[in-house]
């Protein structure tokens, strides 16, 4: 068939079933995999008695599925050249079903360990093949609405993962937060099944395993994997004064610098690097990293601001969460359909970081140890609504003048780059507030004493205190010491986390002007590429 005919075919070509029934089922499949990745958090303690095993090793089942997704994610794109987008789509559903059944049947932290890495493997294919199926499912103008959908899978899934792996752990047993996959899964398995079709660009856009890039996997691998065990597992080895964390650091280097330098200069790549010759695409990618990077850090940090300085459960510090989540979810259609059509795409990003650093800095005056659970759900509420004013304008205008041909191998760089945003993002912040607490401690160190008044009158406050509680002058002195000392390391705590919040607003407000690279459209571009 010549290249007119092939133009022809592709110009009249529609999916079949419709298209928002396809972006549905394809949302759930990532929805659960999304969920998994932060459900398991809450549910680590409960699985680390199980397998018998400490905390801090059974912390490597979050590890060994960042990694295994992590490596996959780029090369998602070749790996459906290969066998077929939709039957790679449905292998990594099916995998993923089963992988999650073996993880709620583990005995050994070992087990665990292997089944998570095959869990992350298969979950790798399904964000990037999701979002490439629904770019050629709808034509570019209504883009806009479809990334809505997903947006809500995205922003929505982290929020109420900790919440509901908090209940199921806590009402029945931690292995249903793996076997709630199945159901779900199987759902999915059979609506894609049924609905979803390989366009036939993507039909005629074949690769043969002998084609396969070797090198530039291995590059990858070695790239992405070590960058994922250096970023997950840094706060716990401290960082660089650990060997292995500096080892792996390396290793990232090497690996990524040689990805980069081979993916750009071989013949057959296993990942398509030309897609970020595209402008629109380029600058959407270095978007999506601040999105990822403003999302998961401002999802660690308010739970655990709640949980270890304020003595919340687990599911009360994931119930601050959720009313944002559901707060992104009506905002998000009301942004794509009254804001998108009729203001430059460019204008509204900007706007969504703007209201972003805002809240951020508004997160840090209200951040004191008489806190309330309402004040922290405001705060939360206020951080991502700025997400509203993002991920869609972003993922839209990222693709509009994308040749449709590469939607594949860029939708596994997109989705790559704003998970890896998202662990450096929760990196950063976990290991901020620590650097943080440690530095106000040593300043605040200056006023413990006697020559200071101000001590001097706490003193007495609690000794009033004390007193009336009916203890003796002989326990008031044993017990004062350690009581002034749990408040001073809580006020070093507490001025950490309102410094780590300005910091996150000075890099929201650093990003804005980046939205000025794109091109000044408006809704879902100029036609959403050739090809």
């Amino acid at each position: 068939m010549s290249g007119a005919a092939h133009h022809a075919e592709d110009a009249v070509w529609r999916p079949k079933a419709n298209p928002w029934l396809i972006a549905v089922v394809v949302t759930i499949a990532a929805f659960m995999e999304i969920l998994d990745t932060t459900i398991v958090n809450v549910s680590l303690p409960h699985i680390a008695g199980s397998v018998s095993a400490s905390y801090d090793d059974a912390t490597w089942t979050l590890t060994s599925y960042l990694v295994a997704n992590g490596i996959v994610l780029p090369i998602s794109g070749f790996i459906g050249r290969v066998i077929g987008r939709k039957r790679y789509f449905l292998i990594c559903i099916a995998g993923f079903v089963v992988c999650s059944f073996l993880c709620g049947t583990a005995t050994s932290l070992g087990q665990m360990v292997v089944f998570r890495l095959m869990q992350g493997f298969f979950g790798g294919g399904l964000q990037p093949n999701q979002q490439a199926i629904i770019l050629d499912t709808f034509e570019p103008k209504k883009r806009g609405a479809a990334f809505g959908v997903v947006a809500i899978a995205v922003i929505f899934a982290p929020a109420i993962g900790p919440t509901l792996g908090g209940f199921l752990t806590d009402s029945y047993s931690w292995r249903w937060i793996f076997w709630i996959n199945i159901p779900v899964g199987l759902i999915a398995f059979f609506a894609v099944m049924t609905l979803v079709e390989d366009p036939p660009w993507v039909k005629r856009d074949k690769a043969r395993f002998g084609d396969t890039d070797w090198i530039g996997l291995t590059l990858i691998a070695l790239g992405i994997g070590c960058l994922q065990v250096m970023m997950d597992r840094g706060e716990d080895e401290d960082w660089f004064s650990s060997g292995f964390i500096v080892m792996m650091a390396a290793f990232a280097v090497v690996g990524i610098i040689g990805a980069i330098v081979w993916l750009t200069t071989t013949d057959k790549p296993i990942v398509r690097l030309s897609v970020f010759k595209d402008r629109n695409f380029a600058v959407g990618t270095v978007m999506i990293t601040g999105v990822g990077a403003v999302l998961y850090s401002g999802a660690v940090l308010v739970p655990q601001l709640a949980q270890q300085q304020l003595g919340y459960t687990a599911t009360l510090a994931g119930l601050i969460l959720s009313p944002g989540a559901i707060a992104i979810v009506v905002l998000i259609p009301l942004v794509g359909k009254f804001l998108m059509p009729n203001v430059q795409t460019r204008l509204i990003i900007a706007f969504g970081f703007l209201l972003i650093g805002l809240s951020y800095f508004y997160s840090s005056l209200i951040v004191v140890p008489t806190i309330n659970f309402g004040s922290l759900v405001v705060a939360r509420i206020f951080q991502v609504l700025g997400l509203a004013f993002l991920f869609v304008p972003v993922s839209t205008i990222a693709y509009t003048t994308l040749p449709r041909s590469l939607n594949n191998d860029a939708s596994s760089l997109f989705v790559m780059l704003r998970n890896i945003a998202g662990s450096i993002g929760i990196s950063l912040a976990t290991a901020g507030v620590t650097e943080r607490t440690q530095t106000h401690m040593a300043y605040l160190q200056h006023y413990m004493t006697p020559l200071w008044a101000p001590y001097n009158e706490l003193q007495q406050q609690l000794r009033g205190a004390l007193t009336s509680l009916g203890y003796v002058s002989g326990q008031i002195s044993q017990m004062l010491p350690a009581q002034i000392n749990e408040m001073f390391i809580k006020q070093a705590s507490m001025l950490a986390y309102r410094d780590l919040f300005v910091y996150c607003g000075v890099a929201a407000f650093c990003v804005i002007p980046l939205a000025f690279l794109f091109s000044p459209t408006k809704g879902g571009g100029r036609g959403g590429g050739g090809h």
